[in-house]
């Protein structure tokens, strides 16, 4: 009777480990996850990888070398066209451009003067020259003396001589005007090579000199970038580059903005490749441009290069691969099966597929649970 009972109890305990071990371990073991392809539109879209830049970015430095005396602007600062952005020490230049005035209003003040001159010069000359007339017929006549006819003469002369003096010194200081104009005009220019103006409506992005520093006229002053041409240089796997054309639309994110998908589309496809990595360079302009921006950040493009209506669609975990051919594990009277299908587009979320049925049941495999197998049990 104990062989028995001890019998009887290691048969229960077994029992009871078996059912534990089927309701716990092979039955969870070999249940899945099951879904139907689902009928609807699909974008193919192609994955680039790149950075904020811009198409029109401009560096900034100042004509001449010197100190810089004030900064107008700085990192991170919008800017107008034609604003001041900084200005040197022209040293010595406005006490000259001074001179240079003060020269061109002494020669006009001398010209002035000249031409009163000459234009009272030409009145005496009138005068002498009636005068003259009348001694030199007197003379004829006997009416008048050798030297009173001599006298009048010698003044007629000297007026002439005076009127020539005059009118050299009147093109003498049409000529010190001329100069000292060009003089003038020359020195303020120069003088206009100690400020720095911004050629465009623009962002500043870095500012690389400071206040009472000394630079060269080829120094970096300030960055700017044309707000307008920023985009995404997206680097693109020349595999998949000969889908993307120009014109098409895109998705952008922004490493900083994981959860914002900005709106972009393809201005440019470099035409030069990238020999060392076999990419392609496209550039992916904002639809809507982010204010802050950061140049150089990194991020993310998908370029929507094809659309589908109407196609078979699962998860790309449904894709498993046999003898490097795509297929789905499907379920057929509780077992599981292979089956081959073709792939015509994929997404990050979704993959369109062909050669199945809409109503067949897709098995979605599990790492965590027993690998299947062809003609596996399943539950």
């Amino acid at each position: 009777m104990k062989s028995i009972k001890k019998y009887l109890i290691f048969l229960v305990i077994f029992i009871t480990i078996a059912l534990a071990f089927y309701n716990k371990v092979y039955i969870p073991k070999r249940t899945y996850k099951t879904i139907s392809a689902t009928r609807g539109s699909i974008d193919v879209e192609v994955f680039g990888i790149g950075e904020v830049g811009a198409k029109n970015l401009y560096i900034i430095n100042a004509q001449t070398g010197g100190e810089i005396l004030k900064l107008f602007t700085d990192e991170g600062k919008w800017v107008k066209k034609g604003d001041l952005l900084a200005t040197l020490d022209p040293v010595e230049l406005p006490q000259l451009l001074q001179e240079a005035k003060i020269s061109v209003t002494k020669a006009e003040s001398e010209l002035v003067a000249s031409q009163k001159e000459l234009d009272s010069l030409q009145a005496q000359k009138v005068l002498a020259k009636l005068t003259y007339n009348r001694y030199y017929k007197l003379k004829k006549q006997s009416f008048a003396s050798q030297s009173e006819y001599d006298k009048a003469k010698a003044d007629l002369d000297v007026i002439e001589a005076q009127l020539k003096v005059t009118k050299a010194r009147i093109i003498s200081a049409k000529l010190e005007i001329d100069r000292s104009k060009k003089a003038a005009e020359s020195l303020e220019v120069k003088l206009s090579r100690f400020k720095v103006y911004s050629p465009v409506d623009g962002y500043t992005i870095l500012k690389s000199a400071e206040v009472s520093q000394t630079i060269t006229p080829s120094q970096i002053i300030f960055e700017i970038v044309d707000p307008k041409t920023v985009w995404i240089k997206a680097y693109i796997d020349e595999k998949l580059s000969g889908a993307v054309k120009v014109g098409q639309n895109a998705n952008i994110t922004l490493r900083s903005q994981r959860e914002i998908k900005y709106k972009g589309i393809v201005k440019r496809i470099v035409a030069k490749s990238d020999a060392i990595t076999q990419e392609r360079e496209v550039d992916v302009a904002f639809e809507n441009l982010p204010i802050p921006f950061y140049i150089d950040e990194q991020a993310e493009v998908l370029i929507a290069t094809k659309h589908l209506d109407n196609v078979l669609k699962v998860p790309p975990s449904a894709i498993v691969y046999k003898n490097a051919k795509p297929c789905v594990w499907v379920k057929k009277n509780n077992t599981a099966h292979y089956k081959s299908v073709d792939i015509i587009a994929r997404t990050k979320n979704e993959i369109a597929i062909i050669n199945i049925d809409i109503n067949t049941i897709i098995i979605i495999p599990n790492p965590q649970k027993k690998p299947l197998s062809e003609g596996m049990s399943i539950h």
